[in-house]
């Protein structure tokens, strides 16, 4: 309605000013020309002033009509752009209501949570007090219970220092009566005492010493013949023939003359290059190669073999053939140390001390290779070992390099348990295994379970029927001789040899031996068998004597 009557009063402001400027014309040429021609030309402006008011009027009717129709549209407009304002606040108004409710829920769900807490903490709370003051109450009783006991025991120390005082007086009592009655005073009496502990202990002690005199006595010659046995195995002499001797075969016995050389300039060469004898005899297709070393004994047959099978025999072909014989016993050496180690599981031996392992491969003891002795001696330690759940790995390392020091045969002094037991604290072993190797022999005090393991295995693996030179026939002899001692002694119900001869069990009548009977019979035995038979090590001998009584109940 406000554009309507704004264009209504435009057109009236409009036609007004057309008016006033035909009046004004209309005027003018009155003036000028006169009316009649004035009125022609007024009636002439006024019929075009009309038309172009109407013109106007039309033109200010379709504008205003096209303003209220925009006015309209604009109306239109405005009443949706109210409505959706409307809308928009409705839904904001009630997104806002929402989130007050979820803000005013939530804020109630802490706020209960909250005082759950803090009753869970007042009750907690609570229960500390309770178990303080509990706690509190048991130590006022603890305390005043220490008070009752220390009372009790003030009175106790109180009461034990009048009896100590009471037991003082008396022994100062008896004292002096024991004074007066024995007319000696306390000194006196003290070395009349030290002076009788004195003569009772020089007595037991000339016993002591006359025992050990005499089983010094009897156990000196069986020690000086197992040290001599000992050192004739290191030394490896020529007397034991069955250990010196290499047989090496030839292709024929024109051979022999080619070995022999010009006035036997061969032989002497081959001699001075090896240190070995070479004994040619009548022995068809063979000779003999002699020395105490086994090392060098391998090293000369290696080197003879090469020279028979080229056939080229003379000294310079003797030294080169020789050298390269070294290397091959080296490496054989240093072979079988290897494959013993990994037959044993032991992989971390100092090169040197393997070196001087392998030349076990060369000796022998009582006709038993020494390698495989220390590997049997290592498996058995191993095995024992796991039994007696100790460590098998050191058990086994000790075992196996208890006699490495039968490997340097003459050339360091001493047993060959003291000289292994050096080099082996030379190459870096441990402590535990130096005094296995050492106390093998009983040479150092045995101080470990591991020692006497290998003590064990030593044994087991050397006295086993079989493993040293000792026929079975004889081992069997042996332990028949050994029951046959012990039976023709009286008394003697059952005889057992055992432990492949090295025990002997006698079984003996209560009623017509008895105690002193059987140490006497024991001893007796031993004697006998030290007297009669020839035997590696130590024979024990138990006599056993068991008395029972039986009754019937009727």
């Amino acid at each position: 309605m406000t554009a309507t009557s704004v264009g209504l009063s435009l057109i009236g402001l409009l036609i007004a000013g057309l008016l006033a400027w035909i009046g004004f014309t209309l005027s003018r040429r009155k003036a000028v020309e006169g009316s009649a021609a004035a009125e022609l030309e007024a009636a002439t402006i006024t019929a075009g002033a009309r038309s172009a008011a109407e013109a106007v009027r039309r033109q200010a009717e379709e504008e205003a009509a096209v303003l209220r129709v925009r006015a309209e549209a604009a109306e239109l407009r405005a009443e949706e752009i109210r409505r959706d304002a409307e809308d928009r606040a409705s839904e904001v108004r009630r997104e806002a209501e929402q989130r007050a409710s979820d803000v005013r829920r939530e804020a109630e769900s802490e706020a209960q949570s909250i005082r759950e807490d803090l009753r869970e903490q007042r009750l907690e709370m609570e229960r500390r007090e309770h178990r303080l003051t509990e706690r509190e109450e048991r130590l006022d009783e603890q305390h005043r219970a220490i008070e009752e006991r220390q009372s009790e025991l003030t009175a106790q120390l109180a009461e034990l220092d009048r009896r100590k005082a009471e037991i003082r007086d008396l022994e100062d009592e008896r004292r002096r009566i024991l004074e007066s009655v024995a007319n000696l005073t306390t000194e006196q009496a003290k070395a009349q005492l030290v002076e009788a502990i004195e003569e009772e202990a020089k007595r037991h002690a000339h016993t002591i010493v006359r025992d050990i005199e005499r089983q010094a006595l009897d156990e000196g010659e069986t020690k000086a013949r197992k040290i001599i046995t000992g050192a004739v195995q290191r030394l490896a002499s020529e007397q034991t023939s069955e250990s010196v001797v290499s047989v090496v075969h030839l292709p024929s016995d024109d051979m022999k003359g080619r070995i022999i050389g010009r006035e036997g300039r061969n032989i002497r060469s081959f001699e001075q290059t090896t240190g070995v004898n070479l004994i040619i005899d009548d022995t068809p297709e063979a000779v003999l190669l002699s020395c105490f070393d086994p090392v060098r004994r391998e090293t000369a047959r290696l080197t003879l073999d090469s020279l028979v099978l080229d056939g080229r025999i003379h000294p310079s072909r003797i030294e080169e053939i020789y050298e390269r014989s070294k290397g091959e016993v080296a490496e054989l050496c240093e072979r079988a140390a290897e494959d013993a180690m990994a037959e044993v599981g032991i992989t971390d031996l100092h090169p040197e001390l393997a070196r001087t392992m392998g030349l076990l491969r060369y000796r022998t003891s009582y006709g038993q290779n020494v390698l495989k002795h220390l590997v049997e001696s290592a498996h058995l330690a191993g095995m024992m070992a796991a039994e007696l759940g100790l460590d098998p790995k050191l058990c086994k390392r000790g075992a196996f390099l208890h006699d490495v020091g039968k490997a340097l045969t003459h050339e360091s002094e001493g047993s060959h348990a003291i000289v292994g037991a050096e080099l082996a604290r030379k190459y870096g072993e441990n402590d535990d295994v130096v005094h296995c190797i050492e106390a093998h022999h009983n040479e150092v005090e045995v101080r470990t379970v591991e020692a006497v393991l290998t003590q064990a295995a030593d044994a087991v693996s050397g006295g086993r029927p079989g493993a040293r030179r000792e026929s079975l026939e004889a081992y069997v002899q042996r332990l028949e001789r050994l029951e046959e001692i012990a039976m023709h002694h009286d008394g003697v119900e059952k005889v057992f040899a055992m432990q492949a001869g090295r025990e002997i069990r006698v079984m003996v009548l209560p009623d017509a031996v008895d105690d002193i009977g059987a140490q006497v019979m024991a001893r007796d035995i031993a004697k006998q068998v030290e007297e009669e038979l020839t035997y590696p090590g130590q024979i024990r001998v138990t006599v056993v004597r068991e008395s029972r009584a039986t009754e019937v109940a009727k």
